[in-house]
């Protein structure tokens, strides 16, 4: 028998309270629609080729019954580099890779900061969690004023809240976030920032920068897991295109971004934090991968980030170099692993 049948003989008053039952019941389950490019479902957003959050008893098994953590040194003296031009020249593009993911770009007269981080450690506290083994290999005094801070994604060691405080204090950049990002840094007080969806687009004097579907994750905590937007950037700019694919698993966008930008001139691809596999593989490229990313880009000439400044996970601090030179043999491949602190022209 139908629900609402033999509601006329009901009291005018039990009529009034199941039609406004049955009203709210029938809106509830009504199907949300996703306002954004990104795959949202009104709590959390999803990849592309989506794949299953790990739990925080897969965590506990990692890193305390499947643990083959290498060591790693407590400290390496690294030189700094040299003081960074004050801006480049329509067509010229310099880049210095600073300390994991932090790039400085300098190209068509902007001066663009990657996943900028200073901090000591990256962790939501200051006294605990992955330590730096290196300092930052340009002082934070010396760089060129910032117009661009570009953020791949939420976690710490890519979103570092008191380097975009000192950041916003001294150079108020634009800063480019993922979705539902702003919240985080409007409550440090820093208002000079841009929520991007997937596919959207920023333009700045003769730049033009997307961000982009990768293979990603975002979380600041264990209950916030995909709830703000995770990517990597194309940055068009006159000589070419230029990809900054923060932190990334394998996926078919790599295949579906040369399709999209077929000039890519020059790749920023993450090389370290892979091990174990059988818990990173579905988000951190390793090596090997790294170099199948960039030929299925169509990259003219590819950078390692993402390694060697925080012991993240069990891999060595050395692994990742040996394996990517190890995944280059016999390949006609310019795939560089950079020196921390030094400029290199394009």
């Amino acid at each position: 028998m139908h629900l609402l049948s033999g509601l006329d003989k009901l009291p005018a008053m039990f009529k009034t309270l199941l039609l406004s039952l049955f009203t709210v019941m029938s809106c509830s389950s009504a199907e949300f629609k996703n306002p954004y490019k990104a795959p949202y479902d009104g709590k959390r957003f999803q990849n592309l080729e989506p794949f299953p959050p790990k739990s925080f008893f897969t965590l506990l098994k990692w890193k305390f019954f499947k643990n083959d953590k290498q060591d790693w040194p407590d400290w390496i003296d690294l030189p700094l580099g040299e003081k960074p031009k004050t801006k480049t020249v329509k067509g010229e593009v310099i880049y210095t890779v600073i300390n994991h993911a932090t790039v400085l770009l300098q190209v068509d007269g902007v001066n663009i900061l990657t996943d900028p981080i200073w901090s000591e450690r990256t962790s939501p506290v200051s006294f605990a969690g992955p330590k730096r083994v290196h300092q930052p290999t340009i002082m934070f005094s010396d760089l060129p004023l910032i117009d661009i801070v570009m953020i791949s994604h939420n976690h710490y060691d890519h979103l570092d809240i008191p380097t975009l405080k000192m950041l916003n204090d001294k150079h108020s950049p634009t800063i480019l976030v993922g979705l539902k990002n702003g919240a985080l840094l409007k409550k440090e007080g820093i208002e000079n920032y841009i929520e991007m969806d997937w596919y959207q687009k920023f333009e700045f004097k003769d730049l033009e920068l997307i961000f982009m579907p990768n293979q990603h994750w975002s979380a600041r905590g264990l209950f916030d897991k995909f709830e703000t937007l995770w990517g990597g950037f194309i940055v068009k700019s006159s000589k070419g295109e230029i990809y900054f694919a923060g932190d990334t698993g394998y996926g078919k966008f790599f295949k579906s971004l040369k399709k999209e930008f077929p000039n890519i001139i020059l790749s920023f691809l993450p090389i370290g934090a892979y091990e174990p596999r059988w818990f990173m593989k579905p988000a951190h490229i390793n090596p090997a991968e790294a170099v199948k990313g960039h030929i299925e880009l169509g990259s003219k000439h590819s950078v390692g980030i993402h390694f060697g400044t925080f012991q993240l996970t069990d891999e060595g601090r050395d692994e990742p170099i040996n394996a990517l030179k190890e995944s280059l043999k016999g390949k006609d491949i310019s795939f560089l692993v950079p020196e921390f602190g030094k400029p290199y022209s394009l």
